[in-house]
């Protein structure tokens, strides 16, 4: 699978485990579209904050949301260089030794600045993005947000140019003098996989409503 390579800035390089990195713009869509949750980082004048947000991708956009009275999202649409990070866990790899535990992952990286939508037209598109990288199907089967409700709703576009993606697979790296110590201990890859769980209906449902496809074909 190939796609536009990405192009490290000196920001982005990946220079720790750099064998780790990926270089396919490809890589970093699949880590953020298997995301539900990333972290938005920036300096505030009080201090650096990073705060867990939904979001979703549209091509080389991905759109982020939250309160427009959030002091960190007007500092972040007024354009403080922002940091967001998706980041799976998919194992925990023992050692024979402490050094050499880790964790298998996929990471993703993106920094820049945003953009505070205002145009009427993308904010809509943006919202519906969002919505259906957390629940596809529903912006179409739920209700539109009202005025009030938008007025309430700040839209972030965050360009993804400067971007870097990590990667780790496999069993434990392990030294030659603990391959040789016959007392070590297991070594291995623990797996981590994510399900999701039977559908909970909303108690104030009526009797007997059944769940929709685009609720019950994602477990």
């Amino acid at each position: 699978m190939t796609s536009t390579p990405l192009s490290p800035t000196p920001r982005s390089t990946v220079r720790r485990n750099a064998v780790r990195a990926r270089t396919d713009r490809a890589d970093l869509h699949a880590v953020l579209d298997a995301g539900l949750i990333g972290h938005l980082g920036l300096a505030m004048p009080s201090g650096p904050v990073v705060l867990p947000t939904g979001y979703g991708r549209d091509g080389e956009t991905l759109y982020l949301h939250g309160s427009s009275g959030a002091a960190s999202l007007r500092a972040a649409g007024a354009g403080i260089p922002v940091c967001f990070t998706v980041t799976h866990v998919d194992g925990i790899v023992y050692s024979r030794s402490a050094f050499h535990h880790s964790m298998n992952h996929r990471s993703a990286v993106v920094q820049g600045t945003a953009r505070l939508v205002t145009d009427p037209d993308e904010r809509w598109h943006g919202l519906a993005v969002l919505t259906e990288h957390l629940a596809p199907g529903s912006w179409d089967h739920s209700r539109q947000p009202d005025r009030k409700e938008l007025a309430a709703t700040a839209v972030l576009a965050l360009d993804l140019t400067e971007a870097s993606v990590k990667v780790r697979t496999g069993p434990p790296g392990e030294d030659e003098r603990d391959l040789a110590d016959p007392q070590a201990d297991w070594a291995g890859v623990l797996p981590l996989r994510t399900v999701w769980g039977e559908p909970e209906p909303c108690p104030l449902l009526p009797a007997g409503t059944p769940v929709p496809e685009r609720v019950s074909s994602r477990g």
